[in-house]
C-alpha cells in the first residue's frame, strides 16, 4: 500500500461522525477514499448527512502523526518470523467471513508469519471462536486448552481474544499443536488496543507466540490504549470470523455472552458446555443451552455439528498380548466428585484425618488429577 492511499484510509477513519455504515455507502459511490476527499461537499451530501459531508472536508488534526506512527510501524523491521500489515475492505486478503457481516472495519491491522500474509490468512469456513470467563475454575481452564488442542488439530483456526482466562488458554491450546509454516494460523488473537501494544500485559509472551504461528488483528489504530468500550466492540470480529462460536465457562455478566449474541445474530452456531450448578462461571453456559446452543461434551461433538471429520487418532502403544486398562480410582477422587470441595466436606465424606487428607491432595495436585482453587478449596480435573 501506498502512503498516500494510506493516509486517505486513516482519514476516513479519523473523520468525526462517520461510521462504518457511512463509510461504506461513500465507498460504493466513489471508489477509494482518496477519490472520497476529491469530492464537493455537495456531492458528499447525496450520500452522508450535510454534518458528515462538511466533516470530510476537513483534515482531521490526528491524521499527520498516525499517518507517520503507522507509516514507520509497517516499514520498521517486525520481530523475527513476523510481518505487519494494514487490510482495508479494498484488499483481497480481507476476511470473506467478515464482509458478509453487518459492519466490518474498514481497517484491520495484523501481525504473523510473512508466509500467511503472502496467501489467504483467513481461509473461510475454518475458524473457531473460543471465548469464556477471565476467571475460570481450573477445569474451566483446562477445558478450554484440550478443545482448542483437539479442534486445531482437526484443522481448525482458534479465534479468540488475548484476555486472561479462558482466551489465553484457548489460544495456548491451539499454539501447543502448531506446526511451523502451516498454510493457515493456528490461533487468531483479535484485540481491543492498538497492535503496537498489549493488554494485558501478562500475556506478552503469549503474544509473540501468537505472531509466530498465527496472527494477532486489530481494528483500532495504533496507540489505542485498553478502553473498556472498545473490548466488547471487538468481540463482533472474534464471532464474524468463525464458523462457531464455544463458550467454555461465562457468568450471566461475562462478555463472552455479548460474543454468542452476535455469532447468532450473524447466523453462526453457538456451542456451550455445561458445568456445576454451583459455579457462578457455568450459569452464563446453562443460559445459552437453554436460549438454544449446542451442549458439547467433546470436541468431536463440535466437529460433527460443522460437519468436520475428526483427525484420525495415533494408536497407543501397548505390551504384547495385553489391553490398555484405566489406573484404578483412589477413594479420595471419588469422594471429591467434580465440584470444587473443601477439607471439611471432604473430610465429612471420606472419614480421613485432616494429615492423611493433605498428603493425598498433594500427590493428586503433583499429578495433576487435582487444582487447588482460592479460598481453600479443591477440584477435580478432567472428566474421568
Amino acid at each position: 500500500m501506498e502512503r498516500d492511499e494510506l493516509a486517505g484510509w486513516l482519514r476516513l477513519t479519523l473523520t468525526p461522525g462517520v461510521g462504518n455504515g457511512a463509510a461504506r455507502r461513500l465507498l460504493a459511490a466513489f471508489g477509494l477514499p482518496t477519490a472520497i476527499f476529491q469530492q464537493s461537499e455537495g456531492a458528499l451530501a447525496q450520500c452522508v448527512t450535510s454534518a458528515q459531508a462538511q466533516a470530510l472536508c476537513q483534515v482531521p488534526p490526528g491524521l499527520a502523526p498516525l499517518l507517520e506512527t503507522t507509516w514507520v510501524w509497517l516499514q520498521g523491521a517486525a520481530p523475527e518470523g513476523t510481518a505487519r500489515v494494514v487490510l482495508t475492505l479494498g484488499d483481497g486478503r480481507y476476511p470473506q467471513a467478515l464482509l458478509e457481516t453487518e459492519d466490518p472495519p474498514l481497517v484491520l491491522y495484523g501481525i504473523g508469519p510473512p508466509a500467511l500474509w503472502a496467501a489467504n490468512p483467513f481461509p473461510p469456513d475454518c475458524c473457531l471462536a473460543i471465548v469464556g470467563s477471565r476467571n475460570p475454575t481450573a477445569q474451566g481452564a483446562d477445558n478450554a486448552r484440550q478443545f482448542a488442542r483437539a479442534l486445531h488439530a482437526a484443522g481448525l483456526t482458534i479465534v479468540s481474544g488475548l484476555a486472561l482466562g479462558v482466551d489465553a488458554a484457548a489460544h495456548e491450546g491451539a499454539l501447543d499443536s502448531a506446526v511451523a509454516g502451516a498454510a493457515v494460523p493456528a490461533t487468531i488473537a483479535v484485540v481491543g488496543t492498538g497492535l503496537d501494544r498489549v493488554y494485558p500485559r501478562q500475556n506478552l509472551a503469549l503474544a509473540r507466540r501468537i505472531a509466530a504461528h498465527g496472527i494477532l488483528i486489530s481494528e483500532y489504530p495504533l496507540g489505542t490504549p485498553p478502553l473498556a468500550a472498545n473490548f466488547p466492540k471487538r468481540n463482533r470480529i472474534i464471532a464474524g470470523l468463525s464458523q462457531g462460536t464455544l463458550v467454555v465457562e461465562a457468568a450471566l455478566a461475562s462478555g463472552s455472552l455479548i460474543t454468542a449474541r452476535m455469532a447468532v445474530e450473524q447466523g453462526r452456531d453457538v456451542f456451550a458446555i455445561p458445568g456445576s450448578i454451583h459455579a457462578p462461571q457455568s450459569r452464563g453456559c446453562h443460559a445459552l443451552i437453554r436460549q438454544g446452543a449446542k451442549l458439547v461434551e467433546s470436541a468431536q461433538d463440535v466437529l460433527e455439528e460443522l460437519q468436520l471429520p475428526a483427525p484420525e487418532a495415533a494408536p497407543q502403544p501397548t505390551a504384547p498380548g495385553t489391553t490398555p486398562s484405566k489406573p484404578p480410582e483412589s477413594a479420595l477422587l471419588q469422594a471429591m466428585g467434580f465440584d470444587p470441595v473443601g477439607l471439611d466436606a471432604l473430610m465429612a465424606r471420606t472419614g480421613m484425618d485432616t494429615a492423611a487428607m493433605q498428603v493425598q491432595l498433594l500427590e493428586l495436585e503433583l499429578a495433576g488429577a487435582v487444582a487447588r482453587l482460592p479460598g481453600g478449596l479443591f477440584q477435580r480435573m478432567g472428566s474421568a
